[in-house]
């Protein structure tokens, strides 16, 4: 969900969304590891949506598993909203990955 920006080294997180409950943090990474994050998304066309360093900054302090924290629901939707539209989804299916 990000990328190099002033040198600065690439952060990355991975979402996960059942349809049912809050989002969950499944990975999350700096450096290389982002990197990681980030190839494994494309091989598998799950979207990235890249420039959004606050909220990775965010993402990032939650445990791996965890759900998201309720304050940030409405820029997670967003993130999800990205997804199903630049992968020409509709509607919510089980597993969705962000």
């Amino acid at each position: 969900m990000s990328k190099h920006k002033n040198n600065k080294p690439p952060k990355a997180v991975a979402l996960k969304w059942d349809g049912k409950s809050a989002p969950k943090l499944t990975a999350k990474g700096e450096g290389d590891l982002a990197e990681q994050i980030l190839a494994i998304a494309r091989e598998h066309n799950i979207p990235i949506q890249e420039d959004n360093e606050v909220l990775v900054s965010a993402l990032a302090q939650i445990e791996l598993g965890d759900e998201i924290p309720e304050m940030l629901y409405v820029a997670v939707a967003q993130v999800i909203a990205f997804a199903y539209y630049v992968s020409g989804k509709q509607g919510v299916t089980e597993g969705t990955e962000v």
